[in-house]
């Protein structure tokens, strides 16, 4: 075996005996802040080394840091389980070292990304005729819609904003739900919209951006105008109104943006996919591979219904980037970065693996554990389910509101000392809750329902006032 072929295999299996031994470990990390400095940040040092040490060093120094994401006990935050055929797939890509910018750079690249994009439309039943960036996020993909819009409301507005810039231009106003994601707010940011050009909407109990008070905020501004509407909301999981929403901003002329990074996979579900209605209506939506698809990280997309009009937004010109009319498709006409991984490649192996079946078993798996898991905690007497469980996301507060600060920190740090589940607190509506995400790795029933004994369990042991438990831990 040649020493490239060694220190592959053995990375591979490094990393095989990682993932079959992660179910089994604590999904909390254990080596401290302190002790991974002390593993990683070294000297430099003149001399290299032999590349078989370096990755074992490597290795040992950095898996005791690592969260369980891959783990079906993580629910910290929205993260897929980076399946298999896309670990491999990576792997790979990483071997053959392909700059996926052009077509003649990088023909098998160029070709994969077609192919993925197309099962994407498909698979999400959203408009064939849409173009597809594979970015690095749905931070990423917001930002190529919203760079899409910001274009084309200011050329109806008789702007062109590629040769004259923003100085001068037309107001574009934003009109959001006022419980849209953060990284919405930050890509608007980037893009120059301060929040004082954003028109934050009134949203329901569910995080829900109300359309008769979008349609009312849209009345008193004239004007270009983007809307942007929530396809899952990260506390509860809930949908805008997608259709009612596109009828509000198609009457007006604006463009629709929908933030779905995880919530538009429910597209793909034979049991929630009424859930995500309207979004062919969207100009423009974002959302993660990396989450329920389980692409590893990090993979986003960017799905615009102009194909045209996302060329013009992102593609790069210069006379040594050659591009030959009767070439195959340019991944970076749709992406803002020039030198970019070739991100097709695990989307395409992950998609194949799994197929619609697969995919759609993954999403109902995981909404069906949500359900499973809000029931049995509703049952704990000093428990609140905050948020009505449709899709993949759990919150849960103290019934006892006067001392809730106090119980929530109790129930965290014993789950924590306890070490069997990754779970992380959070705010929402005022109130400090306890957040579950059900994305990653499925968990079988039977681990769902000893999770939520333990939580029904360490509630009621952290409130005073609890009357005690219905539940056994």
């Amino acid at each position: 075996m040649s020493d490239l072929a060694a220190l592959l295999a053995n990375a591979a299996s490094r990393a095989a005996r990682y993932r079959q031994q992660v179910a089994k470990r604590s999904p909390l990390p254990t080596a401290s802040l302190s002790e991974l400095r002390a593993a990683l940040c070294r000297p430099l040092g003149e001399e290299g080394r032999l590349a078989s040490e370096v990755i074992a060093e490597l290795a040992d120094a950095a898996e005791p840091g690592f969260a369980g994401t891959t783990s079906p006990a993580f629910h910290g935050w929205v993260i897929g389980g980076s399946h298999p055929a896309g670990v491999a797939a990576e792997m790979l890509t990483a071997a053959w070292g392909q700059n996926a910018v052009l077509y003649q750079s990088a023909p098998a690249a160029a070709v994969v990304e077609e192919a993925a994009a197309g099962w994407l439309l498909d698979l999400l039943d959203m408009p064939r005729e849409s173009s597809v960036g594979f970015a690095t996020g749905a931070t990423m993909a917001s930002f190529i819609g919203l760079t899409a819009a910001r274009i084309a409301m200011l050329e109806r507005a008789g702007w062109d904003l590629e040769q004259d810039g923003l100085f001068g231009a037309p107001e574009v106003t934003v009109f959001l739900g006022a419980e849209a994601h953060s990284t919405i707010f930050h890509a608007l940011r980037l893009l120059g919209f301060g929040r004082r050009r954003l028109v934050t909407v009134e949203a329901d109990g569910e995080g829900r951006m109300m359309p008769g008070a979008l349609a009312r905020a849209m009345a008193r501004r004239s004007g270009p105008a983007i809307v942007i509407a929530q396809a899952g909301h990260i506390n509860s999981g809930a949908f805008d109104d997608i259709t009612a929403i596109a009828a509000t901003a198609q009457a007006r002329g604006a463009w629709l943006h929908v933030d779905g990074a995880f919530g538009m996979w429910a597209r793909a579900s034979r049991t929630r996919r009424h859930l995500a209605k309207g979004m062919h209506l969207a100009d423009s939506c974002s959302l993660d591979g990396h989450k329920w698809l389980q692409v590893p990280y990090d993979c986003g997309y960017a799905i615009l219904r102009n194909a045209d009009m996302h060329r013009r937004a992102m593609s790069i010109s210069a006379s040594y980037l050659n591009r030959e009319a009767e070439g195959g498709r340019n991944p970076s006409d749709y992406v803002p970065e020039l030198s970019r991984r070739a991100r097709g490649f695990a989307s395409w192996a992950v998609m194949r693996a799994l197929g619609r079946k697969g995919i759609a078993d993954i999403i109902e798996d995981s909404c069906d554990n949500a359900r499973i898991f809000a029931v049995l905690c509703a049952m704990e007497p000093s428990i609140r389910v905050m948020n009505d469980v449709q899709l993949n996301q759990v919150c849960i507060a103290p019934r006892n509101r006067a001392n809730e600060d106090a119980i929530v920190a109790r129930v965290s740090q014993a789950l924590a000392d306890d070490g069997r589940y990754f779970v992380k607190p959070a705010e929402w509506q005022g109130r400090p809750v306890l957040r579950f995400s059900f994305c990653g790795q499925p968990a079988t029933h039977v681990q769902v329902e000893a999770m939520a004994a333990l939580v029904a369990c360490a509630f009621a042991k952290a409130d005073p006032m609890a009357d005690g438990s219905r539940m056994a831990a």
